[in-house]
């Protein structure tokens, strides 16, 4: 055997209850599983690790990530490989970057600097889906990425490349070009694609659009993962917006970042729940993603009118820039409540700015609008359209708006699995990005028992590489890839806050990617382990 972890208590993804055992692992794989009281001689190989006291359990699994451009630029990675996360599903929320030609490249970047940065530092090598997963895989001189990445389809990218920016139904011949286009990304390894309903262009889809694309996801064995209509207040008809577009298209459903907001959905997550158990009986396929704080965390240029997005963000600052636009913008947001901000007047204490592209405007970071306003004795909306002007649309946020009875509702659903949806850009961004997985463990099983350590760890291993279709992964099994975590489950914590968002978690002493140590004794190590994941759709069979 390459490697022999010996006393570990083993929690394996099933639920079930853990046992001691030694786990060999040999060619990237484990290759036995000997429980403590088992007869015969215990395994043996070149390097032995002793894992007493700490839970041996599968690589956990980020089903949201926006680390599109970060696997890309940054081989270290630690914000999501000293979390124990072997795996990360990228392409979310209807933008990224990929299939696009040379002019959706320059605008889907310019639109989601927020996100990823403006990618100045990347060499945009690729067009397609396929070249996007090859990039990863022969990336940093053919030594491949910090940890494994699969890859959904972009709907706003796609039609924002078939269709452009305008509000308006698709003709046929720009259906068509969409379906073939989430076609070959299917097919080229695409585990499903996502939408952003609340973001442009993609929120221009009608639901017949979107139904005749989830048919074609459908036809690759893959699932749809919108960024739904509303989180605010129209949430739970935005939910079931989605539950029957994907049942009328046959296809399944994982919901992003699934959550109610808002102070028109307080208490009311049993609502959803109520929802999703209806359909789920009925037979739908449907599962979910959550991170467990309450501060949701986008873009500011997102809480705009979908009308004043329309064109694409030069006509956005062509509008901000003449007063009379720039006050009926004011007026949906702050007095019709604007369906970028979830049909709900915004309310301009709970906006925080967590990141700008500008070093002249870093004093904004940290503060909310209402607060920076104040220092500045004008309105809040005339802090927000400065920033969003001298910042070219850069600025990210914090929003202040969840409820933590709603959160811990939903993390305890039959169908639940974790999701950073984690922006690493900004001078202080959201502290999930760094410390979602953590902080289940700490917080929501340890300190609060929400949820068992065996059901945390199967929902965030087994549950989602299932809704990935990955036949080798999310269990600690022999035969399995040995994507694997040890940690201590008497002091794993996420070290991230809201002030020191950037602090790496503790009680995460090793992780490691096909058998190999990417965290050795809580150290990042040189090894670049992760490869891209391609859905079983995938010209290239099953993953």
């Amino acid at each position: 055997m390459d490697l022999v972890i010996r006393n570990a208590r083993v929690v394996d993804g099933t639920g079930g209850p853990g046992r001691r055992a030694d786990v060999a692992i040999a060619d990237g794989r484990i290759a036995e599983i000997r429980p403590e009281d088992s007869p015969g001689p215990r395994p043996s190989g070149r390097r032995t690790l002793d894992a007493d006291g700490l839970v041996l359990a599968p690589g956990f699994i980020d089903m949201h990530a926006h680390s599109d451009l970060a696997l890309l630029r940054d081989p270290d990675h630690s914000a999501k490989a000293a979390q124990g996360v072997t795996l990360e599903v990228l392409g979310q929320d209807g933008l990224s970057y990929a299939p696009v030609d040379d002019r959706t490249l320059a605008e889907v970047r310019r639109s989601i600097t927020g996100w990823n940065g403006n990618g100045d530092d990347i060499d945009f090598d690729w067009r397609t889906v396929g070249e996007y997963l090859d990039r990863l895989d022969r990336n940093f001189g053919g030594r491949g990425i910090a940890v494994n990445a699969a890859y959904l389809v972009p709907q706003g990218t796609v039609r924002m490349y078939a269709v452009g920016w305008e509000d308006r139904p698709a003709t046929g011949a720009e259906l068509d070009r969409m379906k073939a286009l989430v076609a070959q990304g299917m097919a080229e390894g695409a585990v499903g694609m996502s939408s952003g309903l609340t973001y442009t262009p993609g929120m221009y889809a009608d639901d017949a659009e979107l139904t005749e694309l989830c048919r074609v996801v459908a036809g690759y064995g893959g699932y749809y993962c919108p960024h739904h209509r509303s989180y605010g207040a129209g949430a739970l008809g935005a939910y079931e917006e989605m539950v029957r577009l994907t049942r009328n298209a046959g296809c399944a459903l994982h919901l992003a970042h699934a959550t109610m907001n808002f102070g028109v959905n307080e208490g009311r997550a049993p609502e959803l729940l109520a929802l999703l158990d209806d359909a789920l009986d009925a037979g739908a396929d449907i599962s979910l993603d959550t991170y467990p704080y309450t501060p949701g965390c986008t873009t500011l240029v997102a809480m705009l009118p979908s009308w004043a997005s329309e064109g694409g963000p030069a006509s956005v600052l062509t509008r901000l820039a003449d007063d009379a636009t720039a006050e009926r913008i004011r007026h949906h947001l702050e007095e019709l409540g604007s369906d970028g901000c979830h049909g709900v007047p915004i309310e301009w204490d709970t906006i925080e700015i967590s990141g700008v592209g500008a070093p002249t405007l870093a004093d904004h970071v940290g503060r909310t609008v209402a607060e920076t306003a104040r220092l500045r004795g004008e309105a809040p909306w005339a802090t927000a359209r400065r920033l969003l002007v001298e910042d070219r649309l850069g600025p990210t946020i914090l929003q202040h708006v969840g409820h933590e009875e709603n959160v811990r509702q939903i993390m305890r659903h039959r169908v639940h699995t974790g999701g950073s949806d984690g922006i690493l850009q900004g001078d202080k961004p959201h502290p999930r990005a760094y410390g979602t997985f953590p902080h289940y463990l700490g917080r929501y099983v340890r300190e609060l028992g929400t949820l068992s350590l065996e059901e945390c760890i199967a929902h965030l291993t087994s549950r989602p590489a299932r809704r990935l279709g990955l036949a080798d992964r999310g269990y600690v099994r022999e035969g399995y890839r040995a994507d694997l975590v040890l940690l201590d489950p008497a002091t794993v914590a996420a070290g991230s806050t809201f002030e020191e968002p950037r602090t790496l978690p503790v009680g995460i002493p090793h992780v490691l990617i096909d058998g190999r140590f990417v965290i050795e004794d809580g150290r990042r190590t040189q090894v670049l382990a992760g490869r891209a994941v391609r859905g079983t759709g995938s010209v290239r069979g099953r993953p």
